[in-house]
């Protein structure tokens, strides 16, 4: 088969390198890819918001399966534009894309069918906002932008000050556009956060291994938010009972509403969850592959990827083996100086040939913002690389993936020192 994955970072890495590891998979294509993925597939130049362009290229190619593995292309509709020219794909429609496009689509849902998550209001008059906040009087409080805003639409603020700072922010200046049209503000939920990215045919679930993410720029989850600066799999606060929980109150719950809502999901579900004195409640939907996320979980799937995609576009997905290698994995970001505020692009990097490190044995490197330039990779974003590594262990999988790190450079190179950290105190 001939395949396109449409995006071009480092969860798109993970899934080109997974599914080359099938035997249906004879060429892969990325669009529009980066300096670290052309080591591993063709890239086409085309940005994954370009659905008609990108469209056009899948039919001249006559590609026998696309992967849209990005937020805005999926909310723009371009699972629906393939199969109009009758090209299957791998990806929520338009109409399911709403979980994540739209968290008032998503926090309703859960409203109307009994779905634990943090109580909430929504908001399109800036003034209602504060005056909503005001009476109930209870911080630190959530305002979440409603559409799209690259992971960095959501505030979590402390007191009445942080509150109109972060209205104007959102509503009137209109820092995420349009996606501020609309907010919603939710109670603040304390407890241990647990990713689980999930496989749906729009009948059945199937989740694949939890993970930990870690959003802070530095050390001891200080700094600002970023898109992620490491990762690890699986996650010690999911255990087995927390798991079944989940499955009963919220992931069949969810594909459930979706189906009696007229836009079954298909593609991948994620879950990000919050487990509160409570129990587990769903903090936020995404219609994709989470990242870094993708960079721990699918070096420990021992099925065949596109086997799974494929029956998740085909509804086949109860008969078809969802199956995690036992052991963890984990990944440290190599970011730029800088991020995620001003940053500067274009430093060579040095230690990888042909963009990996061959002397390290069960070390992956996922490439996220890199460039080739005249031949010589160098840095194109803010996050830069993704270093991840498996071993039986999650302390031996967090010393492969430090000491492998150790061997690349870049100027201004910039990691966390504590990726795991409160994975492995959780274990104690």
């Amino acid at each position: 088969m001939k395949i396109l994955v449409v995006g071009g970072g480092g969860r798109e890495h993970a899934i080109i390198r997974a599914l080359k590891q099938s035997p249906q998979c004879t060429e892969i294509w990325c669009a529009p890819g980066n300096g670290g993925i052309s080591y591993d597939a063709h890239c086409k130049a085309i940005p994954a918001t370009d659905v008609d362009a990108m469209v056009a290229f899948a039919k001249e190619e006559a590609f026998d399966y696309v992967v849209v593995a990005q937020d805005d292309p999926l909310a723009l509709g371009m699972v629906d534009a393939l199969a109009a020219v009758g090209i299957p794909a791998f990806g929520p429609d338009k109409a399911a894309a709403r979980i994540e496009a739209s968290k008032v689509f998503s926090k309703n849902l859960m409203q109307k069918y009994g779905i634990p998550t943090a109580d909430y209001a929504v908001f399109d008059d800036p003034t209602k906002v504060i005056e909503y906040v005001e009476s109930k009087n209870k911080y630190p409080v959530v305002i979440k932008a409603d559409g799209l805003a690259l992971g960095k639409g959501v505030l979590i603020c402390q007191n009445h000050e942080d509150v109109v700072a972060g209205v104007k922010e959102i509503m009137l200046d209109k820092k995420f556009g349009a996606s501020g049209n609309h907010v919603v503000v939710e109670e603040f939920l304390t407890g241990p956060e647990v990713s689980v990215l999930s496989f749906c045919d729009g009948k059945t679930v199937k989740p694949m291994v939890s993970s930990m993410d870690h959003k802070r720029a530095l050390d001891g989850d200080q700094g600002l938010n970023t898109g992620g600066m490491g990762t690890v799999a699986p996650n010690p606060y999911y255990t087995k009972e927390v798991a079944d929980r989940c499955m009963k109150e919220i992931f069949l719950p969810t594909v459930a509403a979706m189906q009696a809502e007229g836009c079954p999901f298909k593609g991948c579900l994620y879950f990000g969850l919050m487990l509160t004195p409570d129990g587990p409640k769903v903090i936020e939907y995404n219609c994709r592959f989470g990242d870094p996320e993708t960079q721990v979980v699918l070096p420990l799937l021992e099925s065949d990827l596109l086997t799974i995609m494929q029956a998740t576009t085909n509804g086949t997905l109860a008969e078809t083996e969802v199956k995690f290698r036992d052991g963890a994995a984990a990944c440290v970001i190599l970011a730029s100086g800088g991020y995620p505020l001003a940053y500067e692009k274009g430093k060579e990097i040095t230690g990888l040939t042909e963009g990996q490190l061959p002397a390290c044995a069960d070390v992956t490197v996922y490439h996220a913002g890199t460039a080739l330039k005249d031949g010589t990779l160098v840095t194109s974003g803010g996050r830069v690389l993704g270093v991840t590594a498996t071993a039986d262990t999650l302390p031996d999988a967090l010393q492969k993936a430090y000491a492998a790190s150790e061997n690349i450079h870049f100027d201004k190179l910039h990691k966390r020192s504590d990726i795991g950290a409160r994975a492995l105190a959780a274990m104690q």
